[in-house]
């Protein structure tokens, strides 16, 4: 027989897998691993070869992948985003992703990456509020309680130690599955009636929203001066959550600004951009300069952040033995032979 039948095996994490490997870490634990992980590999920003996203709009949506790769992995992210999807009892986004080995583009992890990605941008985000909050702020406003805002809301309490939170949806049975989710977590929780009201006590907000075209989440005058905003929403597209008299107003960070221009908020006006994320990450400039500055992180998500929390979810799947490795490329004696597998 010419066949060697011992495979190379790659390691398959479904939903559970997942649920069951954070349960073993602890979500904090988790998340602050991710924080340490985002910072390392966006610190070397320079290593990657990177694109923005290639995009398709479809029927009342959008269908995204997401490739990055550096001289041993290269990952990528199938994404969608539809915002009609909840009406049906669909999820708006899902995913899923793909860790591979460069040396041989040989498949080490395939992964459920709907979850994978609301931590992932509740890491980044709060990462961007360590670079860029008053290290003085002491509470947490979110506007949005859908998919993304219990993520937001921990991600912010394990990195950056805030208990207080300020929480505001159109849809009070957003804003009441937002409280029970969170209630095991004692945290402070203040329920407000409108985004005005949830700006007016926090010291650094998150903005999730998913309705799409040109909305006014938040408005310039509403904004005080030290107010740290994570703009989260508005991700592609024709799809922004700011007046953009705010967003000229603001010191902006971005991913990758060539993607930014299409999909953050500074699509829809002419601002000035401070910085890309990876420059605080390297040390290359400072976030906060001052108590009185409103800084402004445009995040649409970037590839590299699936890449850091493949290579994480990875690491901690091999040490906790998590998943199921299957058998998905043939291993055969005879490379020229691939027929031979199914003679």
């Amino acid at each position: 027989m010419e066949f060697n039948y011992l495979r190379i095996m790659t390691r398959v994490m479904t939903i559970e897998d997942i649920h069951q490997l954070i349960k073993k870490v602890t979500l904090g634990q988790f998340f602050l691993k991710l924080i340490d992980q985002l910072k390392s590999d966006y610190a070397r920003w320079k290593e990657f070869h990177k694109s923005p996203r290639h995009a398709i709009q479809v029927p009342d949506g959008i269908i995204e992948l997401m490739p990055i790769a550096d001289s041993e992995y290269y990952s990528f992210k199938y994404v969608n985003g539809h915002p009609n999807n909840p009406k049906h009892n669909k999820l708006t986004v899902i995913a899923t992703g793909q860790l591979s080995q460069v040396k041989t583009g040989y498949p080490l992890l395939i992964t459920e990456m709907t979850l994978l990605t609301a931590l992932r941008t509740a890491a980044t985000s709060a990462m961007a509020s360590q670079f860029l909050a008053r290290k003085d702020a002491k509470t947490f406003g979110i506007i949005g309680t859908g998919a993304q805002s219990e993520f937001q809301t921990l991600a912010h309490h394990f990195a950056l130690g805030i208990r207080d939170i300020y929480y505001f949806d159109v849809d009070h049975a957003a804003m009441e599955k937002f409280a029970k989710n969170l209630q095991p977590f004692r945290l402070n929780l203040h329920p407000c009636k409108d985004g005005h009201s949830v700006l007016n006590h926090s010291d650094i907000i998150t903005t999730a929203t998913a309705r799409p075209g040109h909305q006014k989440v938040l408005e310039a005058g509403w904004v005080k001066p030290g107010v740290h905003i994570n703009k989260i929403g508005g991700d592609s597209p024709g799809k922004t959550e700011l007046d953009p008299s705010l967003v000229k107003k603001c010191k902006i960070v971005v991913e990758l600004l060539e993607q930014t221009k299409h999909e953050g908020e500074i699509q829809q006006v002419d601002a000035k951009i401070y910085a890309e994320l990876w420059e605080l990450a390297a040390g290359k400039k400072r976030g906060r300069e001052s108590a009185e500055e409103i800084t402004l992180f445009d995040s649409v998500g970037f590839a590299l952040e699936d890449y850091s929390i493949l290579r994480l979810v990875h690491e901690l799947a091999e040490d906790y033995h998590a998943g199921h490795k299957l058998d998905m490329i043939p291993e055969i004696s005879d490379p020229k032979n691939l027929f031979g597998v199914i003679a």
